[in-house]
């Protein structure tokens, strides 16, 4: 099974990835503190142009990516906004009641939720796992007994989806009828996957166990994970979408409002 995607280096995916990690970390936890709506908008759209412009997807793929945070946005927002609080009410209809105060906050929450799911996006497509997985040991010094056991856990998940596509095409081949009940599937499926794991989990611990992934003493690495100019470039950049966004929010405000959050 191809479950690989072309794709074209960009300059983020040449950031080492610890650091991209604990900045993009930092501009979550920035952007939770941001409650200005305006500010808040254009962080959105700049971050987003970001993903667009150097993420080395096609076009096409991208915006088969983004279409579910969009539906995040518009379930997350409108959950705020048929139900909210505030006094300017601009439509009462039953349960339903949709105020000026109570559009904003939607807005701002689901801009928030659709910004949080961009940057997760940014850092899983301009991201090798293992060169992550590789950083982590020798720039957050975690230990090479973890930091393998998950690069084999994620090696795992392509083959436990040929798995998935082989025990199908043999139930089709020995004739058993699919459109029985969940219990009966889950059944045909599960105890061979149980049992198919199980195996490989072993065979791989086994191989840890005797290859000496127990982190003791020092190792040597296939992959040396530095930093370079690209980490400054990065950095920079966080910082000028910062300041063009709180500029813009102050000078073009797209919406007659600052601070969302509810009156003290």
């Amino acid at each position: 099974m191809n479950l690989e995607i072309n794709y074209k280096d960009t300059w983020l995916h040449h950031l080492n990835p610890s650091f991209k990690l604990l900045a993009l970390s930092g501009v979550f936890l920035f952007i939770l503190f941001v409650h200005h709506l305006n500010w808040l908008v254009y962080l959105t759209l700049l971050i987003s142009f970001m993903l667009w412009f150097f993420s080395g997807l096609p076009r096409r793929i991208m915006i088969l990516m983004i279409l579910p945070f969009l539906f995040v946005f518009l379930s997350t927002s409108s959950s705020m906004i048929l139900f909210g609080k505030g006094e300017t009410i601009w439509l009462k209809w039953g349960l339903i009641q949709v105020t000026e105060e109570s559009f904003y906050r939607g807005i701002h929450v689901g801009v928030r939720a659709f910004v949080f799911a961009v940057l997760g996006l940014l850092f899983v497509i301009t991201t090798k796992p293992v060169l992550l997985f590789y950083s982590l040991m020798q720039q957050m010094k975690v230990k090479p007994k973890y930091a393998y056991s998950f690069m084999a856990a994620f090696r795992l998940i392509p083959i436990m989806a040929e798995e998935i596509v082989t025990i199908r095409n043999a139930m089709k081949v020995r004739g058993i009828d699919e459109s029985r009940n969940l219990i009966y599937k889950m059944k045909c499926y599960m105890i061979p996957l149980l049992a198919q794991s199980i195996r490989k989990a072993h065979r791989i611990a086994v191989a840890m166990e005797t290859k000496g992934f127990k982190g003791e003493g020092e190792r040597s690495y296939y992959y040396r994970v530095g930093f370079s100019r690209y980490d400054g470039y990065f950095v920079g950049s966080i910082l000028l979408i910062i300041l063009v966004s709180l500029y813009a929010s102050t000078h073009l405000p797209i919406f007659p409002v600052g601070d969302v959050r509810h009156e003290r």
